[in-house]
């Protein structure tokens, strides 16, 4: 039986590091990072924690509706989602996620980018 991402790369203890370095980046970031101003960090780092482990073929998931109520008040661009694309991509690679998974993790994530983007 085929492992999931979620499991090869060692479950949520990994993914919650990957999500914990994406924020840290994010923030860092003058295009995506004002859209965390006036967030609860604590917060957003669980629900992505759960979200890329869904994207990754965990446990946890978001329905397409749940995803779009969450980003329905920001005006999210295809600039911003490419920008936050890239920055999971390195950040997957930086974490030991090889070019073959990690594109898949950014394939799973394009394909909500319909439900973001504005």
């Amino acid at each position: 039986m085929t492992k999931s991402l979620f499991e090869k790369y060692g479950g949520f203890s990994v993914v919650s590091k990957i999500v914990l370095d994406l924020y840290d980046r994010l923030l860092d970031d003058d295009e995506v990072g004002p859209f965390f101003d006036e967030v609860e960090m604590a917060r957003i780092v669980d629900h992505q924690t759960k979200f890329v482990s869904s994207l990754m073929g965990g446990p946890a998931s978001y329905t397409d509706d749940q995803i779009s109520r969450m980003h329905a008040r920001l005006t999210i661009t295809n600039a911003h989602f490419d920008t936050l694309q890239g920055i999971l991509l390195q950040t997957l690679l930086d974490h030991g996620v090889s070019e073959e998974d990690a594109a898949a993790i950014a394939a799973a994530f394009e394909a909500r980018r319909t439900l973001v983007v504005e």
